[in-house]
């Protein structure tokens, strides 16, 4: 059964991130926030393709629901969310 860390590990493995935090207790239904500077000029749902691009292939086999809230760093200090 996956853990929070272990997501949380392999976000970090393939995207670089200043702030990420996973929550999920289940093993398979996870919640994130992820802040990024690859998220820069991105759209949601680009910002989303790039951390399920870090994931590859768990999001089929390992991961049932991800809850994603992602943030450029200018936006979350923008927003002040800490």
């Amino acid at each position: 059964m996956l853990s929070a860390t272990q997501l949380e590990g392999y976000i970090k493995q393939g995207l670089a991130c200043d702030y990420i935090k996973v929550v999920g207790d289940d093993g398979t239904h996870f919640e994130a926030i992820v802040v990024s500077p690859a998220f820069i000029g991105k759209t949601m749902v680009q910002q989303h393709q790039l951390v399920y691009s870090a994931l590859g292939g768990r999001m089929r086999s390992e991961i049932h629901a991800l809850s994603m809230k992602t943030y450029s760093p200018p936006k979350w200090q923008e927003l002040n969310i800490k």
